[in-house]
């Protein structure tokens, strides 16, 4: 038999890793969509950077030093 203080701290631990798995069931749709819009806003901004690179240089290589 268990100490009264260790089984409602076994109960408790139950309880938590049962609310977990719940919430964790719920909540992988979020975690895809999340990681989707996430790697387009990267692609997103490696190509704004792109885009801005590409205007400096050529506005730099347009400079006449002579």
């Amino acid at each position: 038999m268990l100490h009264p203080h260790l089984w409602a701290f076994a109960v408790a631990l139950r309880d938590h890793a049962v609310r977990v798995r719940r919430r964790a069931h719920g909540d992988a749709g979020y975690t895809t969509e999340t990681v989707v819009v996430t790697a387009l806003l990267a692609v997103l901004a490696i190509t704004v950077v792109g885009i801005i690179v590409g205007k400096v240089l050529g506005k730099a290589h347009s400079i006449d030093l002579g």
